[in-house]
């Protein structure tokens, strides 16, 4: 991000990441979330976005920063003519005073997705904008890619699950046990599915979710 400042977040990989100020305007309360753009026409790229606008939604709110608004792609388009945006384009002149009136919202964050690999090792590139819809001024923007092949990000992802889905107490290890003896599956051993490493939903939510990490406070 040329002309911006980077910051390093705690057990982050490399985090390209900059904040115009390390608290959010006393105003900024509702931010509508843009649906994802491709950076490129690309059939994983395009299935990677639909799946993962859920996942972005639901990271931002965990977050606690705003109240978030989802935009619906047609409206969207009726209110900008594209159903999606990068916020690298030359934008509409009622770009934001358009979404305003419908969502009354006080900001706007552009979603980008610029790399999705969804075969291990998993890959996720995310580019994210928030901008204040009143001024047009860049509060937050992120471009980061999380490859599981880098041995760094893999053990942050494992870590980030950890910490989601903590295991605790005799019961869960007598549990495991259990399982074990008579041979089922436990949901630790069932890697394609629960595994942060083999799971494109649960590496889009670790990938996500570590770049939520940095907006700035409330």
């Amino acid at each position: 991000m040329s002309g911006t400042a980077k910051v390093q977040a705690e057990s982050f990989p490399a985090a390209n990441v900059f904040v115009s100020s390390p608290v959010l305007p006393a105003g900024l309360k509702r931010v509508l979330v843009l649906p994802i753009a491709p950076a490129r026409q690309d059939v994983d790229l395009s299935d990677g976005c639909e799946a993962l606008n859920a996942v972005v939604q639901a990271e931002l709110v965990k977050s606690g920063r705003f109240e978030v608004v989802a935009a619906a792609p047609e409206t969207v388009s009726s209110c900008t003519g594209s159903p999606v945006w990068t916020g690298e384009e030359v934008l509409p002149t009622n770009f934001f005073s358009s979404l305003k009136n419908v969502y009354g919202c006080d900001g706007v964050l552009f979603c980008e997705l610029t790399e999705c690999r969804s075969v291990a090792p998993l890959a996720i590139g995310w580019r994210f904008k928030l901008v204040d819809a009143n001024t047009g001024k860049i509060l937050w923007a992120a471009d980061e890619v999380f490859d599981a092949g880098n041995l760094g990000v893999a053990k942050d992802a494992e870590q980030f699950q950890k910490s989601r889905q903590p295991r605790q107490g005799i019961f869960y290890g007598f549990y495991t046990f259990l399982a074990w003896c008579i041979h089922v599956p436990t949901r630790s051993a069932l890697d394609d599915q629960w595994n942060v490493l083999h799971s494109s939903t649960l590496f889009g939510e670790y990938s996500a979710g570590k770049l939520m990490e940095t907006l700035p406070q409330r």
